[in-house]
Formats: C-alpha cells, sequence, structure tokens
C-alpha cells in the first residue's frame, strides 16, 4: 500500500495577484475547474493508494478539507502545521504518523504542480516501487527540453550502467543561472527535480534518526502533544516550534547514500511563475495564450488573462508581455521577468500594501466574503454562506448592519429573536446587538450586507460562540 503524503503550504508568490499568502495558487483553478491541489489528490484515488495525508497550514486547514470533500475524499486525513517549518519536519510528522505500518511506502508529492500523463505517472511510480521496496530513496526527474533556470537540478551517475528504471543520483544542483542550464542541457546527463518521492517509512524514519536527529524529538512530541480537532488533527504548537527549520533535500535527501532516480516520462510543470502557463497553454499562430475576456491586436508570444467576467482585457501591439488583471490588482511584466515577481510582491509587502497578501474575496469555514464598495463610514459586502455554514454569534461596538438577502434562505439570530429571512427580504442588526446566520437549505445562499458606522475593520467582532472554534 502507498500512502500519498500531500505538502499543501506555500503562498505560490510568484503567480501573484491569483495567489497570494491568503489564497494560494494551490487552491486557485489555474487550469480547468479544479483547483492544482484537486488534481493532485485525484490522481491518488485510484487502486493501491490509501487515503491521502494532507500537511496543511492553520490558515488553509478548512479549504484543504472541504475541497478535498467536494471530489467525494471525506477519508483524506488533514495534519495542520501551527507553523511553516519547511519541509523536512512536515515530512518527518507523516512518517511517524505511519510508523505502525513501516513496511508501507510514503508518496510526497506537492500539491501544486502539474502532471500532463496521470496514467503514466502511476505507471512510473510502479515502476519505482521494488527500488523503494528495497530500501532506496527514489526521486523523480523531469527530462529538460529548456535551459530553465526555475527548478533545480538532479545529475545522474554516468558511471553506473543499469537495466533498472532506477538510475543511482550522483548529485542534487541548486536552480541555476542561464549559462549553467545551458552547460546542463547540453552535456546531458541531468533531470529536472520534481520533488516527487518515494520511500518505506521504516527507511525514511531512520534516516532521519541518522542525518537529523535533532528533529525526532520535537515531532514526536508534537505529535503526542497535538489532538484532533474539528476534523483535522493539530500538531502542539509550542512543541513543534523546536523542530529545525529546514528544506527535505538538504536534511535528508543530500545526505543518503541509496538515492536513485526515476524519469517521469510524461509532462510536468510546477508553475512556479506565469510564463509556466504561457509555455503549456494552447497558442494562437502568433504566440499568445489568453484567459477570460481578453481582446488582441498586433500582440506576440504573449499571455493575458483576466479573473473578473465583467472585466475586458485589452493588448496593443505588444510582445512577451504577462499582463494578468484582478478586480484589485493588475500585473504587466516582461515575460522573462517572470520569476521575479516574488520580488516585486516583497517590495509590496515593505510597503504595507494590502494587495501583496490578502485577497480580494476572503475564504472562511461557512463561505466567503468580498467587498463590494467601501466609502467613509459604509462598506458594501458580498456574502455566500454554503449549506449548513453557520457565522459566529458575535456583535460590533462600531458598526450596525443591515442584510438583503439574494438567493436561498438565511436563518437570522438577532438578540434572542430567531427568524427565516428568504430572497428579497431584508433585516436591521443595530449596533452591538448579538446576531449570527447561517444557511440551513440545501444550496448556497447570497446577501448582500450594508455596513454603516465610524469604525469598518474586521476586527471589530466580539465573538461569543463559533462552531469552528476561531478565538
Amino acid at each position: 500500500m502507498i500512502y500519498p503524503v500531500v505538502l499543501c503550504g506555500g503562498s505560490g508568490t510568484r503567480l501573484w495577484p491569483v495567489s497570494r499568502k491568503a489564497f494560494p495558487k494551490q487552491f486557485a483553478p489555474l487550469m480547468g475547474k479544479h483547483s492544482l491541489y484537486q488534481t493532485t489528490l485525484m490522481r491518488f484515488a485510484t487502486a493501491g493508494f490509501a487515503a491521502p495525508l494532507i500537511v496543511t497550514g492553520h490558515d488553509f486547514r478548512f479549504l484543504a478539507k472541504e475541497q478535498a470533500a467536494d471530489l467525494g475524499l471525506d477519508d483524506a486525513r488533514v495534519v495542520v502545521e501551527p507553523e511553516g517549518r519547511d519541509t523536512a519536519p512536515a515530512i518527518l510528522t507523516a512518517a511517524l504518523m505511519l510508523e505502525e505500518e513501516p513496511d508501507a511506502m510514503m508518496l510526497v508529492a506537492p500539491s501544486d504542480h502539474v502532471i500532463g500523463d496521470v496514467q503514466g505517472f502511476l505507471a512510473t511510480v510502479e515502476s519505482a516501487a521494488a527500488a523503494a521496496q528495497a530500501g532506496a530513496f527514489v526521486t523523480f526527474g523531469v527530462t529538460p527540453d529548456r535551459p530553465e533556470t526555475g527548478y533545480g537540478y538532479l545529475e545522474l551517475d554516468k558511471g553506473v550502467k543499469t537495466d533498472s528504471p532506477a538510475i543511482p543520483l550522483k548529485s542534487f544542483r541548486e536552480k541555476p543561472d542561464l549559462d549553467s542550464a545551458e552547460r546542463m542541457l547540453a552535456t546531458g546527463g541531468y533531470l529536472w527535480n520534481a520533488g516527487i518521492f518515494l520511500f518505506r517509512v521504516a527507511d525514511l524514519i531512520a534516516a532521519y534518526e541518522t542525518h537529523a536527529p535533532d528533529m525526532m524529538a520535537p515531532c514526536r512530541a508534537a505529535i503526542a502533544g497535538g489532538a484532533e480537532d474539528l476534523g483535522f488533527f493539530r500538531l502542539e504548537a509550542e512543541l513543534y516550534h523546536n523542530a529545525p527549520k529546514i528544506s527535505f533535500d538538504y536534511a535528508i535527501m543530500e545526505n543518503v547514500s541509496n538515492v536513485v532516480t526515476v524519469v517521469l516520462d510524461t509532462y510536468w510543470s510546477d508553475l512556479g511563475a506565469w510564463d509556466a502557463l504561457w509555455q503549456m497553454a494552447e497558442r494562437d499562430a502568433t504566440g499568445n495564450a489568453t484567459q477570460g475576456p481578453v481582446t488582441l491586436i498586433d500582440c506576440e508570444n504573449s499571455y493575458f488573462r483576466t479573473e473578473d467576467a465583467g472585466m475586458q482585457l485589452v493588448g496593443l501591439g505588444v510582445e512577451n508581455v504577462v499582463a494578468v488583471a484582478m478586480r484589485d490588482a493588475v500585473l504587466v511584466a516582461d515575460k522573462s521577468r517572470a520569476q521575479d515577481v516574488k520580488a516585486l510582491v516583497d517590495t509590496l509587502r515593505e510597503g504595507q500594501v494590502a494587495q501583496a497578501d490578502d485577497y480580494p474575496r476572503f475564504h472562511r469555514p461557512w463561505g466567503w466574503y468580498e467587498t463590494l464598495c467601501l466609502g467613509e463610514r459604509f462598506q458594501v459586502k458580498r456574502i455566500m454562506v454554503k449549506p449548513g455554514g453557520i457565522l459566529s454569534l458575535q456583535s460590533h461596538m462600531h458598526r450596525s448592519e443591515h442584510w438583503i438577502v439574494v438567493a436561498g434562505t438565511a436563518e437570522v439570530t438577532i438578540g434572542d429573536d430567531i427568524r427565516l429571512v428568504t430572497e428579497n427580504e431584508s433585516v436591521y442588526i443595530p449596533l452591538g446587538h448579538k446576531h449570527r446566520m447561517a444557511n440551513p437549505g440545501q444550496l448556497p445562499m447570497f446577501l448582500i450586507e450594508v455596513q454603516t458606522g465610524a469604525y469598518l475593520g474586521e476586527d471589530d467582532i466580539v465573538r461569543y460562540e463559533d462552531v469552528y472554534d476561531r478565538a
């Protein structure tokens, strides 16, 4: 049995503005109707794989659980890291949670990669299983077709001849500069590092005991001190903080001796930047790729994308450009500078620009909300409450609210009064009154909220009761 371990952290800032800290790329439907995270889970929803073990952060726990449930994967186990400590502690934690099955195999995979041929990928994993069962640490590599500077590389050991699909690895190489990437492509014997790993649980734990012993006690203690919480397993925060912050490659893979590589003979991309989406998209005769309502005149080899159906994005006479438009932010960049978007986001953070991290649609365990209009002493929001969703019982010190239901039925509590409010009906919540809303129906409920008051910040909430156990 193979246990898929899906690493579901990270912020994907190179795909800003679609991917941000509040809603990173793995949860976004960048290609088709499913998110990258969901397509990752679907690869393993087949015979030979156990229910996935998902390692994610506190802020994404409900998104991870909900998107898995939308696929019918109610048995997926979500482990919540109280803070990101890089990949080595996350992978060790997963291994320790599988320790009772030492001969089982773990397939560690990021949640945000694209794999073109799923059946081919599964066949490659199957071909690698014998090496893993024999004690090898298997990493998967992709044959490069260009001098890519955004990926790490695997250097194969040319001195070893083998008929096995598992080829001994000579070294790991960090993301190279362009000259080095061109040289490796010309020389041959190098693969892109796909960041996917296969090994036995017992072998992995033994490797940590040898090469990262200072990580063992904190991770074991964080599990022992952890607890089930609303369908998640939450690691104990203070104990997990003591685990060294280091990547899995540095801590383990670069130190164990029996590392082999299996070639992943299919299209693969980590979608690390906007030029990667351009490379894999369907393009017109002049090399342009578009998504959403886009009009182009005399443009070449460019990527245009708008996330708002009501926003028309127009390009005129440009070449090698990336243009991505959202309701609250627009990116325009030379396509060759796509890897530098992360530095741009850092600059926005230094300037305390909210769009650096905040998403225009704020996801919550009960649904989402977005601001439609914000002015002095008033704010208009659109709110969606999913079936069975319940907001906290709360009050506000500085604002009153009007709720107008536009689709579905809301169960509204104001003080001791509980009533059903249907489409085109409204209620008023005076300042300071305890209130909550819920969706008792089978379909999503939408309402418009109009806030008025001297202060409209999200921190003006006093919570008295919350089914999602938020402070």
